[in-house]
């Protein structure tokens, strides 16, 4: 007898269940297809052009302080910080923001902002020594923990270990994203903190810390408390460990690029240049720069992001300039 719950999950068109099945025939293929698409049309191609300014011809997001928890801010009404980016449907909706007449829009992005972060709080020597040789740290992982596979499917599994230890990812969600067996993934993570122990230490240690004090802090001192850490509640404990190791990787990156807003602002001011902010996308800065100010924005973005605060690795940004959200992307 088939009992009602099986047969829902049987029938079940979930996003994992439609993927699992699309390996067998073209139709569920067809149905995750339509699915972005008409997410897409709805979120940004319906919606998008209905809430352009009158006045100014432009979109106007609000930013909030104090809505993400780890301090990053969020975007909002819309909300311009989601705009896809990896898809070439995405890509062409990005197209779709273009600079004004007679200028270029610059994008800065932090590369790897919170691995670095990591290396740094952590002061894994390891680490710290890919960064100051500005080494692929994903081919460094993956050559040192996954050595034995090709190189792509290697620095595949190292990029998922050195974002997902952050996170902190388990062997189960590990064995899931990297598709290999419990055990190999738990291999995979042992693997990992032996070549990285200051990894370990930095994770157990902040734990420790959280509990003792109640808190935690980012590199700029700012803090963030977790009464969760003595909840009754096993699960509700574990995700406030999760949570005490994350902020202060992602809130010290976050606070990092906050910094960096106010670093660019005052030199482009102080400069006499035309070149202003438009938007902030977690460790990417938008600006929209004269055509004739480019080269130089370029170089003072650079500069004012990198040495914006002394890590135990050096910060690097990648800057690209283009006509449309897009072609600063490649």
């Amino acid at each position: 007898m088939v009992t009602a719950s099986r047969m829902a999950k049987t029938i079940s068109t979930a996003v994992d269940v439609l993927e699992s099945l699309a390996a067998d025939h073209k139709a569920p293929k067809l149905v995750l297809e339509y699915r972005q698409l008409a997410k897409l049309k709805s979120t940004y191609v319906d919606a998008l052009p209905a809430l352009v300014d009158p006045h100014s011809g432009r979109l106007h997001t609000s930013f909030n302080q104090t809505v993400a928890a780890t301090g990053r801010l969020s975007s909002s009404d819309p909300n311009l910080q989601n705009i896809p980016v990896r898809s070439e449907t995405g890509r062409r909706i990005r197209a779709a923001f273009v600079a004004a007449p007679g200028c270029r829009l610059i994008s800065a992005d932090y590369s790897q902002i919170e691995l670095r972060v990591l290396a740094h709080c952590a002061e894994d020597p390891a680490l710290i020594e890919a960064f100051a040789r500005d080494e692929d740290v994903h081919a460094r992982t993956a050559h040192e923990v996954f050595g034995q596979l090709a190189p792509p499917e290697g620095r595949r599994l190292a990029k998922v270990m050195n974002y997902g230890i952050v996170y902190g990812m388990g062997a189960g969600r590990a064995a899931r994203e990297m598709g290999v067996s419990l055990a190999q993934a738990e291999d995979y993570i042992a693997g990992y903190f032996a070549r990285y122990p200051g990894v370990r230490q930095f994770i157990e240690r902040t734990i420790a810390t959280a509990r003792e004090r109640g808190f935690v802090t980012t590199v700029l001192g700012r803090r963030r408390y977790f009464p969760e850490l003595g909840a009754r509640d096993p699960a509700v404990r574990q995700f406030a460990e999760r949570a005490a190791v994350n902020t202060p990787i992602q809130g010290s990156a976050a606070d990092l690029i906050k910094l960096a807003m106010l670093e660019v602002s005052r030199r482009l001011r102080a400069a006499g240049l035309g070149a202003r902010l438009l938007l902030q996308v977690h460790d990417e800065l938008v600006l929209e720069a004269p055509e004739a100010e480019v080269a130089r924005v370029v170089d003072l973005v650079r500069t004012a992001m990198e040495g914006v605060w002394p890590l135990r690795v050096p910060l690097r940004v990648d800057v690209h300039s283009g006509a449309n959200w897009a072609e600063v992307h490649g």
